[in-house]
């Protein structure tokens, strides 16, 4: 990835896909083409580079996805650590390796985590069996449901 992508360079109407890339899974969300919206949609399990981007790639194929917003872990001071460099490197792999031309936007997920975890288990009764196989998809509906909002603002 030469250059920073920003909201302002995704697909005007396009679906987006929302991504919270972590160690172990992959949080996949959907939103819909009007940008008010952002759905779970299922957490990948992370294997080896190639077969975790084929399952992205068919996911952007099903869904016709015209752009990804990712979450960046940035740390509470806004600096970016190892976690956030992985995130980053992840794109670049996917645009260098795999030939993604689609923008990538990043979006801070600050706390977006424990948001949905703190939901799960006050709104949602959820129990701690149940949040771990939902939290990662629920977490990328959260960020890429603040990119959404972000972009509904920008009109």
């Amino acid at each position: 990835m030469d250059r920073p992508t920003a909201l302002t360079d995704l697909p005007r109407g396009a679906v987006l896909l929302g991504l919270d890339p972590g160690t172990k899974t992959i949080g996949v969300a959907v939103g819909d083409p009007g940008w008010q919206i952002a759905s779970p949609l299922e957490t990948i399990k992370r294997t080896k580079f190639t077969k975790d981007a084929e399952r992205l790639e068919t996911l952007i194929a099903e869904r016709r996805a015209g752009g990804i917003v990712m979450g960046l872990p940035v740390n509470m001071d806004g600096s970016e650590g190892p976690r956030a460099q992985s995130v980053r490197q992840l794109a670049r792999n996917l645009v260098q390796l795999r030939g993604w031309t689609l923008p990538i936007v990043f979006w801070d997920e600050r706390l977006s985590t424990s948001a949905v975890e703190r939901f799960l288990v006050d709104e949602a009764d959820m129990t701690r069996k149940r949040r771990g196989e939902v939290v990662d998809k629920m977490a990328a509906a959260y960020i890429l449901q603040g990119a959404l909002d972000a972009l509904r603002r920008s009109d």
